[in-house]
């Protein structure tokens, strides 16, 4: 990794450092922290969930010993977990009760200097933008948009209103089935709804925003050899601990890599090409999140590690 930007880094004002997966922003994360005494802020949807440690590739029992850590494995496997409420945790980092008259510093989390890292591009666009308050989507339109996004996709995005349907990522099934419950549910687009978005909590022109564009060759072998080393570190052994309960409508079943351990441990392939079929959708992954992350984060400092 080029160390250069961490010298440019304020020791004061948060960070934000995105990028895709493997292309290592928990290790700059650290650096961050134990330089300035950071607490680190997970940005990442699947490292909340406790059943996965190794498999989302969360810190280790000794990087965490080494800089405060916050929202990391803190959500049950079954339970739901919305951006909604990660902003809501992350506000509690944010207040800052030494900056009010009378107070003194002390030392509580919120009055640390923080450092937010992930690959979650939405949770990023919460924090800097705002986030619209939509009621909670109702059971019954719920079901009747998992039943319509397993058999027609096509017919869920046709469904969107036009002004929703230019601003998110078609082609990423979970985004398509937020937009529709969210009109079917309302009676207006999600496009409507964020037009009428509070004051973000960290706009952008307060932080450091980074976000890491790696070469792709360089990333791709790094996801490989990455997930090479989950495998020997146990995370076969984190699967199955989710088989008795696998449910992959779970928004924790979405975790990179797991429905193909899962499908080896339930005899339907071998155990390398399981692996490899886990290498593949995590390069996939990368590609997704290097787009979105392009298209959307252009006004933040792009960092090229290596």
């Amino acid at each position: 990794m080029n160390t250069g930007w961490l010298k440019k880094v304020s020791r004061e004002a948060p960070v934000l450092i995105a990028g895709p997966t493997a292309s290592g922003k928990s290790a700059m994360a650290l650096e961050l922290a134990v330089r300035d005494g950071r607490v680190i802020i997970n940005a990442d949807a699947l490292q909340v969930y406790g059943c996965w440690r190794i498999l989302t590739a969360r810190p280790t029992v000794a990087e965490e010993a080494q800089a405060p850590h916050a929202l990391y494995g803190h959500v049950g496997r079954t339970d739901a977990y919305s951006v909604g409420h990660w902003l809501r945790d992350v506000q509690a980092f944010l207040d800052r009760p030494s900056d009010r008259r009378g107070d003194r510093p002390s030392d509580r989390p919120s009055d640390r200097p923080v450092v937010i890292v992930g690959g979650t591009g939405l949770y990023f666009m919460a924090l800097t933008e705002g986030l619209a308050e939509v009621p909670p989507v109702p059971p019954a339109v719920r079901a009747q948009a998992d039943a319509l996004r397993a058999g027609d996709l096509a017919a869920m995005v046709a469904g969107l209103d036009a002004a929703t349907a230019a601003r998110i990522d078609l082609a990423n099934p979970a985004r398509v089935q937020r937009a529709w419950e969210v009109l079917h549910s309302t009676g207006r687009g999600l496009a409507d709804w964020q037009a009428a978005t509070a004051p973000p909590l960290i706009p952008l022109h307060g932080a450091e925003a980074l976000v890491l564009r790696p070469d792709v060759g360089w990333l791709n072998a790094r996801i490989d050899s990455r997930f090479d080393a989950m495998v020997a570190a146990g995370a076969l052994d984190e699967a199955r601990d989710a088989l008795p309960v696998w449910d992959p409508a779970l928004p924790s079943a979405r975790a990179i890599g797991a429905p193909e351990l899962i499908a080896y441990l339930r005899g339907e392939t071998g155990l390398s090409d399981a692996i490899d079929a886990a290498k593949l959708a995590s390069r996939q992954y990368a590609k997704r999140q290097r787009t979105w992350l392009r298209n959307r984060m252009g006004g933040w400092q792009a960092v090229t590690p290596a």
